[in-house]
């Protein structure tokens, strides 16, 4: 903070920065301070209180409401995607056509799509002020870009058990990030639910999952990138839901961070000389725009619902749903495509139900004890 109070003081002298006066100070002020005074560097945490005539039962349909979103925006977005990835645009009967293999690509046009969506909405809708300083949403980001590289390249130096349980068990890391990032609490029970589904979610992919054909050899390379794609990923929505605290609202949190992840990619893109290219590929083949365009559109809204779900819920809860989404996607091709269903994946999914119930039961409880005790201030223990 103090370069930026440095050079808030430094225009201030040559009078650049005269209340009233100019565009430098709205602008410095809004990217290193932000509207809200703030005493310190501090991430402001405030807790995720719901209010008066939120029921129970209000509470679970938004759950559902969230999980349903989630699950149909990127079931529907990974369809696409592989659609685009191993379609032939321009195939004629004398030229085979081309295939589309930048990825990254892809990426920006999603994130493009996604800061005009969310800047539409921050317009036409009315918004909560704006309190969190600009360059606070290029750590989620970078971290962001961070954790989808080593995603990639983890995969080709780990067996696919490996890569199966690291995604199965982000559930925990991501519940030990949020406490050095926000510095919040978790009790015992949701240590233990979180465990038992990412066993259960370990134990249905495992077995029911279509292995491929060619996988490679775990080596310690591939266990630090994918070290680093846990801790990266943990990172970026625990440091979304921090943001949260400033309250401001979910497409103002989706505006900030696609504006950086456009910078970012973009300057990813020039440096590989892949963005003209890409960009001529799309006039080249209009179909291409069409499916890009339609990719982009299930991103954006699969976007929407991840940062209104970590708003509401918080970073593990979305976590938990965007885990259950792997064995939900292969759960559907079984019953869809007769596959059937080992008695370990059986198991696996009777454990993802039973840890789920009792993450309802013991939430149920917590809630019960704290009504009982209003008159008496007891804490409850946390780890």
């Amino acid at each position: 903070m103090v370069p930026g109070y440095l050079l808030v003081q430094y225009f201030k002298r040559k009078n650049y920065l005269e209340t009233g006066r100019g565009l430098c100070f709205p602008l410095v002020k809004t990217c290193v301070f932000g509207h809200e005074p703030k005493a310190s560097d501090e991430v402001p945490l405030a807790s995720r209180t719901e209010p008066a005539e939120t029921t129970p039962t209000w509470q679970a349909l938004k759950l559902l409401f969230c999980a349903a979103g989630l699950q149909v925006s990127y079931l529907t977005w990974g369809v696409l995607q592989e659609r685009v990835m191993t379609r032939s645009y321009g195939a004629t009967a004398t030229s085979p056509g081309e295939r589309f293999t930048d990825s990254q690509f892809l990426v920006l046009m999603n994130r493009v799509l996604a800061l005009l969506v969310a800047g539409l909405c921050c317009i036409l809708c009315k918004q909560p002020r704006h309190g969190a300083p600009m360059y606070r949403y290029s750590f989620a980001s970078l971290s962001n870009v961070l954790s989808s590289w080593c995603q990639y390249e983890a995969l080709k130096f780990v067996s696919f058990p490996t890569q199966v349980l690291a995604k199965a068990s982000k559930v925990i890391p991501v519940m030990l990030m949020g406490k050095l990032v926000s510095r919040r609490s978790y009790e015992h029970w949701e240590y233990l639910t979180a465990g038992l589904i990412s066993i259960g979610v370990s134990m249905f992919l495992l077995s029911s999952g279509p292995e491929p054909r060619s996988s490679p050899a775990t080596t310690l390379s591939g266990l630090i990138l994918l070290a680093g794609y846990i801790a990266f990923d943990s990172f970026t929505s625990n440091w979304q839901d921090a943001l949260f605290a400033y309250k401001m609202s979910s497409v103002q949190m989706m505006f900030g961070v696609n504006f950086f992840s456009c910078l970012f990619t973009v300057g990813s893109l020039l440096e590989q000389g892949a963005l003209l290219e890409g960009t001529r590929f799309m006039g080249r083949h209009s179909e291409f725009a069409a499916h890009a365009l339609l990719l982009s559109v299930c991103s954006a809204c699969g976007q929407l619902f991840i940062f209104y779900t970590i708003g509401q819920f918080g970073a593990a809860v979305f976590t938990i749903i965007m885990t259950l989404r792997q064995a939900f996607a292969i759960l559907l091709s079984c019953l869809l495509y007769g596959h059937t269903v080992t008695v370990v994946g059986g198991l696996g999914v009777a454990v993802v139900f039973a840890a789920l119930l009792l993450r309802v039961y013991a939430r149920g409880r917590l809630k019960q004890r704290g009504k009982k005790a209003v008159p008496v201030e007891s804490p409850v223990q946390k780890v």
